[in-house]
């Protein structure tokens, strides 16, 4: 048996675990309150034991707030394969375009995660600090592309607005009626943030 192999087969089975201990903790916060969830009961949802929940994640917040991770991190990769020629600004929009369109119709538990989130204070915290890594890896992104210093006060503005600006697009919709359109808000929130950053 070749062991070249072994590392993507040993990748994809961590990979498998965390997302099961993801769906596994959006389930039980649905179905019975994010107050009455814990890190046990995740483990137990997921068919591991406690401290292989520990070698994933540092908290149910964690476990909970990780398809948000995988979705802004996608989101990352689509803003580097943008053209070189686009404005930083413009890769940005154009990259959050492709990544709303492509989501189509919004996977039921994103929306649920999303209201969790808004009505936890601790998931709130929990998301600030999730937000604030995935900062520092979109504005190194960023740097990149514009060539200036990653810990320059564009940059990091830059990159702060246009997440900020995911958010407020995000929590508008939550409030509006079924059938309206996200990226249509998403894309009014760019806009605005656009003034400054264009």
């Amino acid at each position: 048996m070749s062991t070249t192999a072994e590392p993507g087969l040993r990748e994809r089975k961590k990979a498998a675990t965390r997302q099961a201990l993801h769906a596994a903790a959006m389930r039980l916060a649905i179905e019975h309150g994010f107050d009455r969830v814990t890190v046990e009961a995740v483990a137990d949802e997921a068919g591991v034991s406690r401290r292989t929940f520990s070698n994933y994640f540092g908290s149910k917040e964690e476990a909970l707030l990780y398809g948000e991770r995988q979705r802004i991190t996608l989101l990352i990769e689509q803003v580097r394969a943008r053209p070189a020629a686009e404005t930083t600004w413009a890769a940005l929009t154009a990259a959050a375009e492709q990544f709303y369109l492509k989501l189509g119709d919004l996977d039921p538990h994103w929306v649920a995660q999303s209201r969790l989130v808004r009505a936890q204070p601790a998931l709130v915290a929990a998301q600030v600090q999730t937000f604030a890594a995935l900062e520092r890896d979109l504005s190194a992104e960023i740097a990149a592309r514009s060539g200036d210093d990653p810990g320059s006060v564009r940059v990091k503005m830059t990159s702060a607005v246009f997440l900020a600006s995911l958010r407020v697009g995000l929590h508008i919709w939550l409030d509006k009626p079924p059938g309206t359109n996200l990226w249509e808000l998403v894309s009014a929130t760019l806009a605005e943030a656009r003034r400054g950053f264009a």
